[in-house]
């Protein structure tokens, strides 16, 4: 085990891209968890001397209507933007990876069901079934993740699924059953390991989709609501077209996060 550990991270060393993306996304959160100690500047501070002031040494990316620093505000709306992509994927992949393994293994009836039902929700497209769950819910973080969750499970379904089915009939898999392991042993103990790489891959994928369908609906004023600074919230000001052409620091910082973190 330790010599697979050092070959994963030799070649995790030699990959350039991994290695970059890694190192942005360690800056960015951790930058994100101490924002008042790195700005110096608490984000709901109000100085409306130093309003709509232009980058400068002092307020590294100016400051907004009410003088608050964009730096501070960054920072923070980072942790806030962060939180919900992490744990909307999380919970997420875990519907997902439950309900593809146990339709992918057993078959039949279960399957068939399971797979009409993530048919039907991907029918219609995400952004309005989330616009119809944020309606009916309402504003706030853990309403937003909670609408994410429940409609962003169905591709880590069909992958998982799709594994299970070309797994299931492995030797070790008839080894298991003749032992009389029980099923939910044989799924998730020996079965659900040899998926991970999949799930990796769509845990990865939909931090990424869900920070930026968290900063749509911010935008729209459907999201988070816009005392509770994220970056979403943070680009509301290019609502504004004189904000657009005269203060671009507004909404060119907050753009620029989100673009590198999803990068990264």
């Amino acid at each position: 085990q330790d010599s697979s550990v050092r070959i994963f991270i030799s070649n995790f060393l030699h990959n350039p891209s991994g290695v970059i993306g890694l190192a942005i996304i360690f800056t960015m959160m951790f930058s994100a968890i101490f924002a008042v100690q790195i700005s110096g500047v608490e984000p709901d501070y109000i100085d409306p001397i130093n309003s709509r002031l232009g980058p400068s040494w002092d307020h590294l990316m100016g400051t907004d209507q009410l003088g608050r620093d964009m730096f501070s505000r960054i920072l923070s709306g980072a942790k806030q933007s962060i939180y919900i992509g992490v744990v909307a994927s999380f919970l997420a992949n875990l519907i997902g990876t439950v309900l593809g393994s146990i339709a992918g293994y057993l078959g039949g009836k279960i399957d068939t069901v399971v797979m009409r039902v993530s048919e039907l929700v991907m029918t219609f497209p995400q952004l309005i079934l989330v616009l119809i769950f944020v309606s009916l819910l309402g504003q706030g973080i853990n309403n937003v993740i909670i609408v994410f969750a429940l409609t962003g499970w169905m591709t880590t379904f069909r992958l998982v699924r799709g594994e299970f089915f070309s797994l299931r009939e492995e030797a070790f898999v008839e080894a298991d059953r003749a032992f009389g392991f029980s099923k939910p042993r044989i799924i998730f103990r020996h079965l659900l390991p040899n998926t991970l790489s999949p799930i990796v891959v769509a845990f990865t994928v939909n931090i990424a989709i869900f920070i930026i369908a968290e900063a749509g609906l911010s935008f729209l004023g459907l999201g988070v609501p816009v005392t509770t600074p994220t970056w979403g919230n943070l680009l509301t000001a290019a609502q504004n077209p004189v904000v657009v052409n005269e203060y671009w620091w507004l909404w060119v910082f907050p753009a620029l996060s989100i673009a590198i973190f999803v990068l990264g």
